[in-house]
């Protein structure tokens, strides 16, 4: 009986601090949509769905697992907030400063990354797939590369280019990116932008002396030298054999 009642009690405490805890978090949550003044407030695991943050102060706030889909931090301070697992999905970020802020694991997929300050901010395994406007120092080449592949095998070639410009910018030798950029161009209709990248393309890798990779771009150029309604002369192989597997025959490009 009096483990019972010690193990009732024992119960009822969590309970209490567990609400004490919720009660807590729920006036931190309350405090920034009333005041967008929230330094180093424990919003840990807040749902803030479609917020409008724009301009907030959450510098050294914590924001551990907070739901942010959505919102307008466009603006905001996030200096030295931890947003490690962090949901900002689709999240307005453009001019917001995270100098020193924990992004370790965060969803940045789909966010609006125009001028926002990413130095010193920590970056492990965050995802930043779909983002646009993504700060050249914030991924490698390659990554770059990866996502303009992923965005390209979606139909969003836009973004797919827009990507496959970061990767040159960053590595102007990056033969594949400029292959991966023609063809994207190519699907687009614009022929004479995948042309030109094509032939870069055609000579980086020949300097490279990455054979697959000169015959892969020699056959795209070949296709499009030939006109619309023609075909490729029996013999040659046509770029077009490649569509079926073509993420396949540009992830053999990466550059390692």
């Amino acid at each position: 009986m009096k483990n019972q009642i010690i193990g009732a009690a024992a119960f009822l405490t969590t309970i209490s601090l567990t609400v004490t805890v919720q009660a807590a978090n729920s006036e931190h949550v309350r405090q920034l949509l009333a005041t967008k003044q929230c330094q180093n407030c424990d919003l840990t695991n807040a749902g803030l769905v479609l917020a409008d943050l724009s301009g907030a102060n959450l510098s050294g706030a914590n924001l551990t697992g907070a739901n942010l889909s959505r919102a307008n931090l466009s603006g905001a301070d996030l200096r030295g907030a931890n947003l490690s697992g962090a949901s900002l999905f689709g999240v307005n970020l453009s001019e917001a400063k995270f100098s020193g802020a924990n992004l370790t694991g965060a969803d940045l997929r789909n966010t609006y990354l125009a001028n926002a300050e990413l130095n010193g901010a920590y970056l492990n395994g965050a995802n930043f797939q779909g983002a646009v406007g993504i700060p050249l120092q914030v991924a490698s080449s390659e990554e770059f590369y990866a996502w303009g592949i992923a965005e390209g095998q979606k139909g969003n070639q836009q973004q797919a280019i827009s990507y496959f410009n970061q990767a040159i910018t960053i590595k102007p030798e990056y033969a594949g990116a400029y292959l991966a950029r023609g063809v994207a161009r190519y699907q687009i209709l614009d022929r004479q932008g995948a042309f030109q990248d094509a032939q870069v393309a055609e000579k980086l890798f020949t300097s490279q002396n990455n054979n697959p990779g000169t015959l892969t771009a020699q056959a795209f150029i070949k296709e499009l030298q030939t006109p619309v309604n023609d075909k490729v002369s029996t013999g040659s192989p046509s770029f077009m054999d490649f569509f079926g597997s073509l993420g396949s025959v540009l992830l053999q490009f990466f550059p390692f």
